[in-house]
């Protein structure tokens, strides 16, 4: 069987053109996600297909940056799907994991794709550094009400309650009780 892997970074991107694609290609099952592909945490998908693929198998993708965006964790994809004897292909890329050269390629491929992760959190870096200097980016608002945890801590409530009772984690009110009067946020 041929399966398809489509995914995309975010929720506000769409799957159809590579869904389309995959389908063309002759993928009879099409597993997507909308996660980010830096890491294989949280890909439920590609960890479903990676389950129940079998010997004889083909899992198609557009390109290779849609299976990872780190060399590690593609080599480690092409490793499982090799070591189970899975063929992998990708719809817009000459990738033949069964040859040297096709092997290489795919690796060059995954050089890029890290690399372009890379640059793109560079630039986001440098952005937010500049903004900073601007007096523009100011950052997360801040999330925990320190007044409040100090109020409630005067009343005599204990970590625990103090958390419940304003929906933040324990460590966040240890935070602010040791970090004593000067603690604003």
């Amino acid at each position: 069987m041929i399966y398809g892997y489509a995914r995309v970074s975010t929720t506000d991107q769409d799957l159809a053109i590579q869904h389309a694609a995959l389908t063309a290609a002759g993928c009879t099952e099409i597993r997507a996600e909308k996660v980010s592909g830096t890491s294989r945490v949280g890909r439920l998908e590609l960890d479903a297909l990676l389950t129940f693929m079998r010997k004889g198998d083909t899992l198609m993708v557009t390109r290779i940056d849609r299976l990872a965006r780190s060399i590690g964790d593609l080599q480690d994809i092409v490793r499982a799907l090799k070591a189970k004897g899975i063929a992998l292909k990708a719809t817009e890329q000459p990738i033949d994991t069964g040859t040297a050269a096709g092997k290489a390629f795919l690796d060059m491929l995954g050089v890029f794709a890290e690399f372009e992760t890379n640059l793109r959190r560079e630039r986001q870096m440098e952005g937010i550094a500049k903004a900073k200097v601007e007096g523009v980016y100011k950052g997360r608002k801040p999330t925990i009400d320190v007044a409040k945890v100090r109020e409630l801590q005067g009343q005599g409530l204990g970590a625990t309650e103090i958390a419940q009772k304003l929906g933040i984690g324990r460590a966040s009110v240890y935070r602010v009780t040791e970090a004593g009067p000067a603690a604003t946020n």
